[in-house]
C-alpha cells in the first residue's frame, strides 16, 4: 500500500461515507443500536451541561443531546460529514467544527461531560485519544464511550490488517478498553450492552462483565474523570 497516513486515510473514508451514514443516522438514534445512550447519558449529566458530542458524524446524536436540553458541540474528522450536521441542523444552537480526537482544540476542563460512540475503534492509538478526552473534560466530569463488541459488522473493516494491510479500524475490544481507561484516571461508573436480534437476556444476565461484553454489538461506557 505505501506510506499509509491513518489520519488522511481515515478522513477520506468517512467523507466517503458521509452519504450512506446520513441515511441511517435517524433510525439508528431513534429505534436502533443507538436508541439508550441519551437516555443513559440523561442518569448522570445534568440538563444544561455543556457537552462535546466527538465524532459526531452527521449529527443527529448531537441533535437529540441538544432535544434533551444540554449545551451541545459536535465535531468530527470527517468534512462531508460537519458540512451534513450543518444542513440538516442549521435553525438548531449546536455549534459543528471539523477537528481530530487526537487533537481536540480545546482548553484543559472546556467541558462537563462527552459522547463518544464507535470513535476510539477508528484511532490509531487509542491511548492518545483517550488522553485528550480526559484534558478536556473538567474533573468529576462524565465520558459516555460506544466501543464496538466482537459481533458487530463493522469488526470487518480490521480484517485486512491479518494479511499486513494497513486499515483505520483497530482491533480494541470493550474489555481491553475498560482496563485502558481505569488505568488513565478514568472511573468505571456504569454500563449496557446493545446485541443483536439473537441474543437475549436469558444469554448474559448472569455472566459476569466481561463474558456479557463478548456477546454485544456495542458496549455502552459511563465514565468518570478522577485525578489529576
Amino acid at each position: 500500500m505505501g506510506s499509509f497516513d491513518w489520519h488522511e486515510e481515515a478522513k477520506k473514508q468517512w467523507d466517503s461515507r458521509a452519504d450512506f451514514w446520513n441515511e441511517r443516522s435517524v433510525n439508528m438514534w431513534d429505534k436502533g443500536s443507538r436508541k439508550d445512550i441519551i437516555p443513559f447519558i440523561e442518569k448522570y449529566i445534568a440538563k444544561g451541561k455543556k457537552i462535546l458530542d466527538i465524532g459526531c458524524g452527521d449529527g443527529y446524536g448531537s441533535f437529540k443531546l441538544h432535544q434533551s436540553g444540554y449545551n451541545v458541540m459536535g465535531m468530527d474528522l470527517s468534512t462531508e460529514m460537519i458540512s451534513r450536521a450543518k444542513k440538516r441542523l442549521q435553525s438548531e444552537e449546536i455549534n459543528f467544527l471539523q477537528g481530530d480526537v487526537n487533537h481536540l482544540p480545546f482548553d484543559n476542563e472546556s467541558f462537563n461531560g462527552m459522547m463518544a460512540v464507535n470513535v476510539l475503534e477508528w484511532t490509531e492509538v487509542p491511548l492518545n485519544a483517550l488522553n485528550e478526552l480526559w484534558r478536556v473534560l473538567k474533573k468529576d466530569g462524565f465520558l459516555c464511550v460506544g466501543i464496538l463488541g466482537p459481533t458487530a459488522g463493522p469488526r470487518a473493516n480490521s480484517y485486512p490488517r491479518l494479511h499486513g494491510e494497513k486499515t483505520i479500524c483497530n482491533t480494541m475490544m470493550p474489555w481491553e478498553f475498560q482496563q485502558l481507561a481505569i488505568e488513565h484516571k478514568f472511573e468505571y461508573i456504569d454500563g449496557f450492552g446493545v446485541y443483536k436480534e439473537g441474543v437475549k437476556e436469558k444469554h448474559y444476565q448472569d455472566l459476569p462483565i466481561e463474558l456479557n461484553q463478548a456477546l454485544t454489538f456495542m458496549w455502552v461506557f459511563m465514565l468518570r474523570k478522577v485525578g489529576e
